[in-house]
């Protein structure tokens, strides 16, 4: 059971010393993944198109 206290304990102390992020840097953050997430998606698929175009030309 001490082990567990201490464990607690020092994952406060750990937690206490993170430099946390403030609301604008979580929003552009999100905004950066969201926007790269879809482009990425989009040019996959293109790919995704232009692959399979190309192999119902081939057969």
């Amino acid at each position: 059971m001490k082990k567990i206290v201490k464990y607690f304990k020092e994952c406060y102390l750990e937690m206490k010393k993170v430099s946390w992020p403030n609301r604008q840097m979580v929003f552009q953050s999100t905004k950066i993944v969201i926007i790269s997430t879809v482009v990425f998606a989009l040019i996959l698929g293109l790919v995704d198109f232009l692959l399979l175009k190309g192999i119902f030309l081939i057969f």
